[in-house]
């Protein structure tokens, strides 16, 4: 059992009720509960359409394949799409698999976004799309980075996936990309078993979303719609398809489930704050971490903690202290994804240098946050870091 886990069960005895009451329907695949929590969750984060799916990597797939069917297309197979150097690894496949060349770009240390810098530097005329990954919580510098795209025909897909909740000048992170991803897995904001989101407001892009969810078909298409000429034949329409979909639906739970969770969600953000207040406050300093910097208003999916050069201390020090005590830690999301050997699949380049990447890969990691008091949790880190940590710098 640990003394300070990544995640913590977001549940209560609301869930299990929400449960038994798809029981008591007897019907399990998407339904009504899902298509309420979708019309929920797209007024909590104010946009037109959210398209619920089975992950937040399921999310990013659709996602991508949509801007392939647009009747003139956003994304064709070539591509140039510029991605973050750290990112999970379901942020990079779907652009893989639909042939896109991407071009890695660094991070900033503090933020753990964009070096914006190297953002800018880029940009060409080939670029057709940006993906922007809100990392750990923190929203990305929205102003800056449309500023660069002003005058281009580029676009902003936006993963926000860890960052459920966070805001940037009073929007909610989600709202930026001409699509957004989302996901509500155990570890992350709020937990609807598996489960993710698609959000637009585009309303051809949420038709196709509608489609590709469930096997490229028209059945879940409102009459009047962008992607088919769709009859008033039911049976007709029962098994016609017109792209080339998948099955990534999600269960009728995970919508009854994700109904009674976003009505806590303000109170889990708020939590998750609290604790972020005293972790900064304790770590902002700290002769040997540096720390994420948060750029508006993040919901502090984790805190990382990256070793300052100059540092006597080793990751695999501190790393093997922190299990003596029982505390949870992994690597920064993928750490610099391009150094995994799944790259050999990819069509790719590195912009310039991937310097902050591949130092936070060699001396990042993070513990957890979650909806509950870490007041305890948070000091106990501080002192196992600060105090037991000192033989190892002598």
């Amino acid at each position: 059992m640990s003394n300070y886990p990544l995640a913590t069960n977001t549940w209560d005895d609301k869930e299990l009720q929400a449960i038994q009451s798809v029981i008591d329907k007897d019907i399990y695949s998407m339904g009504d509960s899902v298509a309420q929590f979708e019309q929920d969750f797209a007024q909590f984060i104010n946009r037109k359409y959210c398209v619920m799916v089975s992950s937040g990597s399921a999310a990013n797939l659709i996602a991508t394949a949509a801007l392939f069917y647009t009747k003139n297309p956003m994304l064709k197979k070539g591509d140039e799409v510029i991605v973050p150097a750290v990112s999970w690894s379901t942020t990079y496949f779907p652009l893989q698999q639909y042939g896109l060349k991407l071009k890695f770009v660094d991070i900033d240390l503090d933020t753990l976004n964009y070096d914006l810098e190297a953002l800018e530097s880029a940009i060409t005329s080939n670029t057709k799309m940006i993906m922007a990954v809100n990392l750990l919580g923190n929203p990305n510098d929205f102003d800056v980075i449309n500023s660069f795209i002003k005058d281009k025909d580029i676009f902003i897909f936006e993963d926000n996936c860890e960052s459920m909740g966070a805001e940037y000048k009073g929007n909610q992170t989600g709202t930026f990309g001409i699509v957004s991803t989302f996901s509500t897995f155990f570890s992350h904001h709020m937990a609807t078993m598996e489960g993710g989101f698609v959000a637009t407001d585009d309303e051809e892009l949420y038709h196709i979303l509608l489609s590709l969810r469930a096997h490229g078909w028209t059945r879940n298409l409102p009459q009047q719609n962008h992607v088919s000429n769709k009859s008033d034949d039911w049976f007709e329409e029962s098994f016609r398809f017109v792209l080339p979909g998948y099955n990534v639906r999600p269960v009728e739970m995970s919508g009854a489930i994700g109904i009674e969770q976003l009505k806590k969600l303000p109170s889990f953000l708020k939590q998750r704050r609290e604790n972020a207040k005293l972790f900064v406050e304790l770590f902002k300093n700290h002769p040997d971490f540096i720390i994420q910097k948060d750029i508006d208003n993040s919901s502090w999916f984790g805190f990382s903690l990256i070793i300052k050069p100059g540092s006597n201390l080793k990751r695999k020090d501190v790393i093997g202290k922190l299990q003596e005590n029982n505390i949870d830690c992994r690597p920064i999301v993928t750490g610099n994804f391009t150094r995994n050997e799944v790259m050999k699949y990819f069509d790719y380049e590195v912009h310039q240098e991937l310097k902050n990447a591949d130092y936070l890969h060699e001396n990042g990691f993070f513990v957890g946050n979650s909806q509950i008091n870490l007041k305890k949790e948070i000091t106990i880190l501080y002192k196992i870091i600060s105090h037991n940590l000192r033989s190892f710098k002598e």
